[in-house]
């Protein structure tokens, strides 16, 4: 069975400014990436829709949804907090965003593929429930997470979010669900400036300090995500796969090189055969130094295309 990658063209279409590190050239640099790759012929290539309200509203408050449907402007940009802007075409990048989640969910879960990723921009890990924040509009893991479990008979979801900046977003949604855990792993004391005290029984939260190379990054999963895991037993595991905690990422402070991603990526694939029956949804977060995100994301859909 292929891994389906997922994207749009509407995903380039949202820009903040003409200098942002979060740009269209992000999507570009990875799909430029997997031009020549030797596992392309893996990969099932499929457009992503729109998310509907019905669907944001099952991860987000009604009246943030409305309120960002609202303020989308026709012309300029409006700030919707210090770090997040909004164009005339950011709207509707961010539903191609988290439609292509919701669609990675279904492809998976009806068996069409065997994993997903889902090449996407802006970023959701930092939204809240009633909240912008960080590049991020709307929350796709948890879109997508609550579509399975209002659409599938699935009872327990893991988040797996490596990012450089904790999914202060995703925790907000999700700490008073028993059906989801969240491991997350991020810099500290870093961006957002949250998660290192609100550690519980489903919020894995793992800070590392700057500069954290790739043994302290390898111990501090092994360690903190496998009992976790084991003890929830996922069945669907999610990915905020975020690629900024790269040692050359412009943005952060880690010291992390691409194998540690392709490593990390496969510790999933190895959770989610344990767990999961190997289902697998994938959704591109940050990392913004442009040749390493290019690198990182390829060793990632790499590997998800050789697990069986």
């Amino acid at each position: 069975m292929k891994t389906a990658f997922i994207s749009h063209p509407d995903t380039m279409l949202h820009v903040m400014d003409g200098q942002h590190p979060e740009s269209p050239a992000r999507i570009s640099s990875i799909k430029n990436a997997l031009l020549h790759a030797t596992f392309k012929n893996k990969l099932q290539f499929f457009d992503a829709p729109l998310a509907t309200k019905q669907q944001l509203i099952k991860a987000h408050l009604p009246a943030y949804v409305d309120e960002i449907f609202t303020k989308s402007p026709k012309v300029g940009m409006i700030k919707l907090d210090a770090d997040t802007a909004m164009g005339p075409h950011s709207l509707e990048a961010t539903l191609r965003a988290s439609g292509a989640a919701i669609l990675a969910a279904d492809l998976v879960m009806q068996h069409k593929v065997k994993h997903a990723f889902c090449c996407i921009r802006p970023p959701g890990h930092h939204a809240g429930p009633g909240n912008s924040a960080g590049f991020c509009i709307f929350n796709h893991v948890a879109v997508a997470a609550m579509h399975l479990l209002t659409q599938y008979a699935i009872k327990r979801i893991a988040i797996i979010d490596f990012d450089v900046h904790h999914g202060d977003g995703t925790e907000a949604i999700f700490k008073n669900n028993p059906s989801v855990m969240l491991c997350s792993t991020f810099q500290h004391p870093f961006y957002p400036h949250k998660g290192a005290d609100s550690r519980t029984d489903r919020m894995i939260n793992v800070p590392l300090a700057a500069k954290s190379d790739s043994q302290s990054f390898r111990k501090a999963v092994t360690n903190e995500f496998t009992p976790a895991l084991d003890r929830f037993k996922p069945e669907v595991l999610l990915i905020s796969a975020g690629f900024d905690a790269h040692s050359q990422d412009p943005l952060a402070n880690l010291a992390l090189e691409v194998d540690d991603f392709a490593w990390m990526t496969q510790y999933i694939v190895d959770q989610s055969s344990k767990h999961s029956e190997g289902r697998i949804i994938s959704c591109l977060e940050g990392g913004y130094h442009l040749q390493y995100l290019a690198e990182c994301a390829h060793a990632h859909i790499k590997i998800l295309t050789e697990s069986e």
